[in-house]
């Protein structure tokens, strides 16, 4: 789409419209309003397509979804005031992801700003917390400089802005250039550390790289590849970030943190120097698990990351690199070239206990068929007097990821909402390719999973997109069944439906003698809902009939163009919670609430 050149008199409207055209944009999310009504009447000649949702927090995910697979900048728009703070939920969860999204503020007219008017507020606070840059329109000439200051910040910020315009704005006179984006060139880091770097690995007898978001933002998985193959390491995913390294490479030993692998949290316990690659080392991401404190802490750990901020900010490292993920394990990998190294000697036996401590942990996923503990237990001999129903049975949630892992298609696309049959997932969810995996990460706020997989299928509508979400997370979204149903942007949704708030019951389970306030969800049919609103519906109660179910709904996704919501009739049993070191156990010191312990 060609952009106006030069200097010339337009509109503050065509100024903002015009920039986001020189910035790719060819879709919005929203719902429409006055405030930019004005800019809004020339979004389709410009080739803009705004895709209106049921719930502003639902379009703050999809941008999210949208920049997360297409590497592109996401963005958002809704009336002032309450449209807008509908929008700071999604926008913190892509500011955890470092989302490139946009989120575009209208705001009350200059002339009325201050004296409390309709749908007036102070919308710049409210997204400080959660922004990386903040541009506000001080004058209507100086529209189209600080869109674009917008969405290229966004870029070489890796994370959301927020471009805050008066709503009279928009309207009048003015001379203008419509300015390119500029894009970062960040390089591999400093030679200095990236030589001390090479130098570490060159006398490492056991080192282990984690693959990190940053990894998949630098597209530089291949570079990951190459250097993990130098070194015969073995590449573990940081948390929620399975598709940055690809499943079937030999190398590959799942994610760590959380419902983890427990091969890559064996392997990663031995490491003498740990490649921190494009990730901040979470806190979340390296707590202890399965009964395993994994983290080595005598290793020596070179860690990478575009933001000079997260260089030893969680864990004490040995190297910090501000560079681009990609180019930094070029650079590393050329530094090992022709060198020997320490641990080639020792490259067989450690390709052999990489593929022994895989295969330990593969059979354990396969044997350990339901969860074991005492509540869990007597869960499943509850559900074995029940009928869900749909008829069947309830089934257990880590034979129904199992099977849903064995039937996903090729090149698919996932999302996860936040909560306990979803952690569990993160053990069986294998991808080829970066850009698959989308979670909310350390927001961790439920409602996620299904607006994002809509934007990313917005972003990829020839890749299948499937979203996991449990039944409560699924309460808060589902309604943007309507705009995947109305707008054409087929998903495929399958719901836990254990009829609680799992991961917060497990604490209940853990610290409070399982007394349930709160918990216990008696809900409706989530695929007679979906129906409801458009959509096909498939209950499902027979553990034979996941799989089928899974590849019928993506069929009908990918040659029918047809949303299905799959609802799987589980147990109420529960694994892990979420961090045992979050709560303690109960003290009562008044009378009356003696028993409360």
């Amino acid at each position: 789409r060609p952009v106006v050149q030069g200097k010339q008199t337009m509109t503050p409207s065509e100024a903002f419209v015009e920039t986001m055209v020189a910035n790719g944009v060819t879709e919005m999310f929203g719902i429409m309003g006055s405030a930019f009504m004005d800019a809004m009447d020339i979004f389709a000649p410009a080739g803009i397509r705004l895709i209106p949702v049921v719930h502003e927090q639902g379009a703050a995910h999809m941008a999210d979804g949208y920049a997360r697979v297409s590497g592109r900048h996401g963005t958002v728009i809704g009336q002032n005031g309450p449209g807008i703070s509908n929008c700071v939920t999604g926008i913190a969860a892509a500011y955890w992801a470092h989302s490139p999204v946009v989120i575009v503020t209208p705001e009350a007219g200059t002339t009325g700003i201050g004296l409390g008017g309709f749908q007036e507020c102070k919308q710049l606070p409210m997204f400080q917390e959660f922004t990386k840059y903040q541009g506000h329109v001080t004058h209507p000439a100086r529209m189209a400089e600080y869109t674009g200051r917008c969405f290229d910040r966004a870029m070489s910020e890796m994370g959301p802005t927020q471009l805050n315009i008066p709503r009279d704005y928009f309207y009048g006179e003015i001379e203008c250039e419509i300015p390119e984006p500029a894009r970062l060139d960040r390089g591999p880091g400093g030679t200095r550390t990236l030589n001390e770097a090479a130098e570490l690995l060159a006398n490492a007898e056991f080192p282990v790289i984690v693959s990190g978001g940053g990894v998949v933002m630098a597209d530089g998985v291949d570079a990951c590849q190459a250097l993990a193959e130098r070194l015969g390491a073995p590449v573990v995913n940081s948390y929620q970030h399975n598709d940055s390294f690809p499943a079937s490479h030999p190398l590959w030993c799942g994610p760590l943190g959380y419902q983890g692998s427990k091969a890559g949290m064996k392997l990663i316990a031995q490491a003498d120097v740990v490649v921190a690659l494009g990730t901040r080392l979470g806190p979340f991401g390296t707590l202890p698990q399965h009964g395993l404190d994994y983290w080595p802490k005598d290793a020596k750990i070179i860690q990478i990351d575009a933001d000079h901020k997260m260089l030893g900010l969680v864990k004490k490292i040995a190297v910090g690199i501000c560079g681009d993920a990609k180019e930094a394990a070029e650079a590393i990998t050329q530094r090992l070239a022709g060198r020997e190294l320490v641990c080639d000697a020792s490259k067989e036996r450690r390709a052999e206990k990489i593929a022994s401590e895989k295969a330990a942990w593969e059979r354990e996923l396969d044997e350990w068929t339901h969860e074991r503990d005492p509540y869990s237990l007597d869960a499943i001999e509850e559900a074995q007097g029940e009928t869900p129903f749909s008829g069947g049975e309830y089934l257990h949630p880590r034979q129904v990821l199992r099977e849903l892992e064995k039937a996903m298609p090729e090149d698919v696309m996932v999302s996860t909402d936040i909560g306990n049959i979803n952690a569990v997932a993160h053990s069986y969810l294998r991808f080829e390719k970066p850009r698959s995996f989308f979670a909310p990460m350390s927001f961790g706020n439920c409602g996620y999973a299904l607006p994002t997989i809509i934007g990313a299928k917005a972003a990829a509508p020839h890749r299948p997109a499937i979203a996991y979400a449990g039944d409560g997370a699924w309460g808060m979204s589902l309604m943007e069944t309507m705009t995947a149903v109305r707008e054409g942007i087929p998903v495929t949704a399958v719901v836990f439906h254990n009829r609680q708030w799992g991961a917060e019951k497990k604490n209940q389970v853990e610290f409070y003698n399982r007394r349930f306030v709160a918990g216990e969800l008696d809900n409706q049919s989530f695929a007679e809902i979906g129906r409801a609103m458009g959509a096909e519906g498939i209950t499902v109660g027979r553990l034979e009939d996941v799989g089928p179910a899974l590849k019928k709904a993506v069929d009908m996704q990918m040659n029918e163009g047809k949303t299905c919501i799959i609802e799987i009739m589980c147990t109420r049993e529960l694994g892990d919670p979420f961090r045992r070191d979050a709560l303690k156990k109960p003290v009562r010191l008044l009378e009356k609430y003696q028993d409360y312990v």
